[in-house]
């Protein structure tokens, strides 16, 4: 008799299954602009190629959704010899600050940034810069020669016929898009100048991170360089995605399913919650700000033992953000990363909400896998529960999180002085469930 493999378990093989042909069919798409940022290199020395792509092909398999992927083009230039003016400080709520590049008149090696194609002459005759290397001239350097990359490598037959076309290449205010068809599959990549140096990030330097991810790791990202990204046409911003990537694979070294939450959490927001991705919602961006903030959260091995458990560890994070409307970028917490994103907040709430009371449907790979569900998860009260962190920040704690895990009947946490901590939490909130309409 074959033994019957758990709901969960299944779901996460059928998403694993798929992961495969898409790693293969990315790697055949990146393949292909490779070839043209070679030849950029060649129009252009100042364009570097980085090989280095082993982060993206490994986000790009936990995933299900077609969000596009970034391509760093890095400019070939003494990063620590440029003078980095801080364009005042980071607005509230808005991300990290903005600065500007300046080439110093001193820096020997700078001559070929202070060209006019890429850079602005200084105003200020006497001050030590010369000029500064505008983002907005960069990339109409860099489109003007992924065209002429395009045509040449399409004369010379270096990439596939139909695998890209001119006509695809886009620009945005701060990177380029373009289409490469891999097979059946078509992935969007963002081409984005950046220009690496050493940089502090303070909340990388935070004592409350330590826990939630390997020893070391943290120290090691954090001795590394930083991408600066356009953040304007004049100015240049520390690139965030790089670092959380690198984050999110160093939670990758740890036992139990953190990962795998993430990749069923992405399967079901595309098909369930964006309706097989035609609708607007949530991106994987999002929802990896969710995995690492859940796992400083819970930070015990045994929080994320079991697969179901550890796919609610994120849900009841999730649904907390969703209901409080605010979920905090993992490096600025006071960037909230639904602000002015466009998403009916309600109606998703509602989704991810179903899905979290009863989960049985959307996890069906096929129509003939769904049994009949089990009754609700979620209680009375739960709700005004998660609605605690946005009158009170304090809430945003583990023991918090053990009360809504607890209201989701997965509590399975045996450590003694979170329960007491839980209890402390539970006493002030218990009017809650009376309260619910």
């Amino acid at each position: 008799m074959a033994v019957q493999v758990p709901l969960w378990h299944h779901y996460l093989q059928a998403i694993r299954s798929r992961g495969a042909p898409r790693v293969q069919d990315y790697q055949r798409a990146e393949n292909v602009l490779l070839t043209l940022l070679e030849r950029v290199h060649e129009l252009d020395p100042r364009f570097l190629v980085d090989y280095s792509r082993d982060l993206e092909a490994f986000q790009f398999a936990l995933r299900s959704s077609e969000d596009p992927v970034d391509m760093e083009v890095p400019l070939w230039v003494d990063a620590e010899a440029l003078l980095v003016e801080e364009w005042g400080a980071a607005e509230a709520g808005g991300g990290p600050a903005s600065c500007r590049l300046g080439v110093s008149r001193e820096g020997a090696s700078l001559e070929q940034w202070m060209a006019e194609d890429i850079s602005s002459v200084s105003s200020e005759g006497s001050g030590k810069c010369c000029g500064h290397i505008v983002p907005s001239k960069v990339l109409l350097v860099l489109k003007d020669l992924l065209v002429a990359a395009i045509v040449h490598c399409k004369h010379q037959s270096f990439i596939t016929p139909g695998s890209l076309n001119v006509d695809s290449l886009r620009e945005g205010e701060l990177h380029l898009s373009l289409l490469v068809s891999s097979g059946w599959r078509t992935i969007r990549f963002n081409v984005v100048p950046v220009v690496r140096r050493k940089h502090r990030v303070p909340a990388l330097e935070g004592a409350q991170l330590m826990h939630g991810f390997p020893e070391g790791s943290l120290r090691r990202i954090i001795s590394q360089e930083v991408a600066l990204v356009p953040a304007g046409a004049q100015h240049w911003r520390v690139s965030t995605d790089y670092l959380l990537t690198r984050l999110l694979a160093a939670l990758g070294s740890f036992p139990g399913h953190r990962l795998d939450s993430l990749s069923i959490l992405d399967r079901v927001n595309r098909e369930s919650w964006r309706n097989g991705g035609q609708s607007p919602g949530l991106t994987f961006h999002h929802l990896k700000t969710v995995l690492l903030w859940a796992s400083v959260l819970f930070p015990e091995a045994e929080d994320w033992a079991e697969l179901q458990g550890a796919v609610y560890r994120l849900l009841v994070v999730l649904l907390c953000c969703l209901a409080t409307r605010n979920l905090p970028h993992f490096l600025y917490p006071e960037w909230n990363l639904l602000k002015d994103a466009g998403l009916d907040l309600n109606s998703l709430y509602q989704r991810v909400e179903h899905f979290a009371s009863q989960p049985e449907a959307s996890l069906r790979i096929h129509v003939t896998h769904l049994g009949r569900s089990p009754p609700p998860r979620i209680g009375h009260g739960v709700k005004a529960l998660l609605q605690l962190p946005a009158s009170n920040p304090a809430y945003w704690a583990t023991a918090y999180f053990d009360v809504l895990l607890d209201k989701f009947q997965v509590f399975h946490i045996q450590d003694k002085d979170r329960i007491l901590a839980m209890q402390s939490i539970f006493w002030k909130t218990k009017t809650l469930d009376s309260e619910e309409c």
